[in-house]
C-alpha cells in the first residue's frame, strides 16, 4: 500500500500459525506466560520468545512483570476485535479444520471475547436490546438510547462511568457472523453474568457455561 495504514505489516504478524495461536489463546482475557503461550503455539521456548518479541514490536501485545514471571496480554479491545473479525472471515471463506468435540459447541453458544460475551447468546442479547430501543444502531455503529442509562442502573450497571473506550461497540461474531456487543457496556454485562453466578468460565477454554437457573435469569434480564 502506498498510502494509509500498513495493513501488510499487521497481517504478516497475525499470519504466522504459531503467532495466530498465541493471539487466539489470549482472547479469553487472561494474561499468559511465555511458557504457556509456547504450549498453545506448539513451539519451543526460544521460538516462542522470538514470536512474542515480534508481536510486542508490532504493538499487538502488552507485558507485565510480577515476581519472576512476565505475563502477556492483548494490547486492547481493538486488537481483540480485529482477531474476532478475522476469525469470522476464516469461518466463512477459509479452509475448514476438523472441529473438536462438545467444547467447541459450547463456544458457539457463549464464550468470552477478550472481556465481553460472544456467541449465540450474545448476538441474541444485542438484537433484543436494539428491539427494545435501549441501544440504537446507526450506520453500523451502536449507541445508547436516552432511556438506557436509567435502565442499566436499575440492574446494577453504570453506563455513565468515564472510560477511555467506547461504551458500546459492535464486534463481529465469528461463529454467528453477526455482531455482538463489545465496549464497556459489553464488559460490564459479562462481569454481571459471572458475579451473579448465572454462568461460569469453562476451565482452559473461552466457553461460558450457563446453569439452567442462570440461563433463565439472563434471559429474563436481557432477552425478555
Amino acid at each position: 500500500m502506498r498510502e494509509g495504514p500498513d495493513i501488510a505489516r499487521i497481517a504478516s504478524l497475525i499470519g504466522d500459525p504459531a503467532r495466530a495461536n498465541m493471539l487466539n489463546a489470549l482472547m479469553g482475557g487472561t494474561a499468559l506466560t511465555a511458557s504457556e503461550l509456547a504450549l498453545e503455539a506448539g513451539v519451543s521456548m526460544p521460538t516462542a520468545s522470538s514470536h512474542l518479541s515480534k508481536l510486542m514490536e508490532g504493538g499487538l501485545l502488552t507485558v507485565a512483570s510480577q515476581g519472576r514471571h512476565r505475563y502477556y496480554g492483548l494490547a486492547g479491545p481493538q486488537v481483540a476485535g480485529m482477531i474476532e473479525a478475522i476469525a469470522g472471515v476464516a469461518e466463512t471463506i477459509g479452509p475448514r479444520r476438523v472441529r473438536p468435540g462438545p467444547r467447541d459447541g459450547a463456544m458457539r453458544v457463549a464464550r468470552v471475547c477478550y472481556d465481553h460475551l460472544a456467541g449465540e447468546q450474545a448476538v441474541a442479547m444485542l438484537d433484543r436490546l436494539i428491539d427494545r430501543r435501549l441501544l440504537l444502531r446507526d450506520k453500523g455503529e451502536i449507541r445508547l438510547a436516552p432511556s438506557a442509562a436509567s435502565h442499566f442502573a436499575a440492574i446494577g450497571i453504570d453506563v455513565e462511568a468515564k472510560a477511555r473506550r467506547p461504551v458500546c461497540r459492535a464486534c463481529l461474531d465469528w461463529s454467528v457472523r453477526r455482531s455482538h456487543l463489545a465496549g464497556t457496556l459489553g464488559a460490564a454485562i459479562l462481569d454481571k453474568i459471572l458475579a451473579e453466578k448465572w454462568a461460569r468460565r469453562e476451565k482452559d477454554s473461552r466457553a461460558v457455561i450457563f446453569s439452567p437457573p442462570g440461563k433463565q435469569a439472563f434471559e429474563k434480564v436481557f432477552l425478555a
